[in-house]
Parts: C-alpha cells; sequence; structure tokens
C-alpha cells in the first residue's frame, strides 16, 4: 500500500489508538518515549507524535505484526507509512 502524506498520519492515529486500547501496550508505549498523557493530547496529530507511534510498534516483530493484523493490513503498510510522514532514507536506509 502506498500512503501520502496525509493519509499516513491518519493510519498513525488509527495506530495510537490500537495502542492507547491495549493497557500494558500503552503502558510500555509511554515508557518508551517518556510522553505523558497531556504530551498525548497537544500532540494528538501531528507528524512527531505518529513517528513515535509508528517506531514503537515498528521496534518489535510481534507488536507489528500483531497490529498490522488488528488494523486489516499487512505488517509493511506501517513501514510504508512511517516512510510517508517522515521521508526516504529516514529509517536508516536510503530508497533505491
Amino acid at each position: 500500500m502506498s500512503f501520502n502524506h496525509s493519509g499516513a498520519r491518519h493510519l498513525a492515529t488509527d495506530a495510537l489508538l490500537y495502542i492507547l486500547e491495549k493497557p500494558d501496550l500503552a503502558s510500555g508505549f509511554m515508557n518508551a518515549t517518556g510522553l505523558r498523557p497531556d504530551d498525548l493530547r497537544a500532540l494528538a496529530g501531528t507528524p512527531e507524535l505518529g513517528l513515535h507511534v509508528l517506531d514503537f510498534l515498528l521496534e518489535d516483530d510481534s507488536r507489528v505484526v500483531e497490529a498490522a493484523s488488528s488494523m486489516s493490513m499487512r505488517p509493511q503498510d506501517l513501514l510504508a507509512a512511517r516512510t510517508a510522514i517522515a521521508g526516504p532514507g529516514s529509517y536508516g536506509w536510503e530508497a533505491d
């Protein structure tokens, strides 16, 4: 699936909702990012928060597979959305 910037941000918002619906996952996300509930409200819908959300899911294979399954998409779609938000090469390698 290909994403434009707006579609990728929408997907990141859906991914945040997915995370927040699971207390253990939400706690892990908050601990990993250092964000507080007030920060989430302030950053809602921003590309920066979208990157935090997608990076959190992408850093663990089981997280990304479970999230993708729950969101009815392929795991690689989460990386495609991340790339659409931050740009090619932003995840540690350059696009061909």
